[in-house]
């Protein structure tokens, strides 16, 4: 995944780098699934391949949205971490689930947690942003 601005524009600046249909998967398992190694990237519904999963996580290191570290508990595994900027995307992971909910046919249950969550306004982000901090951010 080439991450090579076209133009200066914001959106298109993020657009090349979260516009892919992996990328916001990956962080939102991190979110909200509390995935952490790669195997368990590879486990996700959505079926990523291993050389996909590969070069977005790289991507991702290298724009300083996760990062990546030795696991204490086990030697022969990585561990993935959101930094700030991975923590920041949360508004948007947000509000792509409401839309989600609202226009698309999605889970009922997973619905509910999207329209929670963005009925509860910038207080419960900053709440839940908190707690990926102390989770994260080591």
């Amino acid at each position: 995944m080439s991450t090579r601005e076209k133009s200066g524009c914001p959106i298109n600046l993020s657009l090349e780098l979260v516009g892919d249909r992996w990328t916001l998967l990956i962080i939102r398992d991190l979110v909200f699934a509390g995935k952490r190694h790669f195997r368990e990237f590879l486990q996700s519904d959505e079926g990523i391949s291993s050389r996909t999963l590969a070069e977005r996580l790289q991507t991702l290191q290298d724009e300083g949205i996760l990062i990546r570290s030795d696991d204490p508990t086990h030697g022969l595994k990585t561990v993935y971490r959101l930094t700030e900027a991975g923590i920041d995307l949360l508004p948007v992971l947000v509000t792509l689930g409401a839309w989600g909910s609202k226009h698309r046919k999605a889970d009922d249950h997973l619905a509910r947690i999207a329209d929670e969550l963005a009925a509860g306004g910038e207080a419960a982000l900053e709440q839940m942003k908190a707690a990926l901090r102390a989770d994260h951010i080591v």
